[in-house]
């Protein structure tokens, strides 16, 4: 089963905890730190980091859909 994974990058604060929970899913803009979306379409294998991504993102910016 395949999931897709949305970033509000207007309301990210660069708390960088996305990263920390899935870095192959999510990184940091070197300029400023705000969340950057690497790949929309993760492997199902990434789900549950992408869901814990979601639910410890301050501003709740992180969207998995499916």
């Amino acid at each position: 089963m395949t999931f897709k994974v949305t970033l509000e990058q207007d309301k990210c604060v660069a708390s960088g905890q996305c990263v920390t929970a899935a870095g192959s899913v999510f990184d940091q803009r070197d300029e400023d730190g705000i969340a950057i979306l690497l790949n929309p379409q993760p492997s199902a294998e990434l789900e549950d980091e992408v869901r814990q991504a979601a639910a410890v993102c301050p501003v709740l910016a992180i969207h998995v859909h499916g």
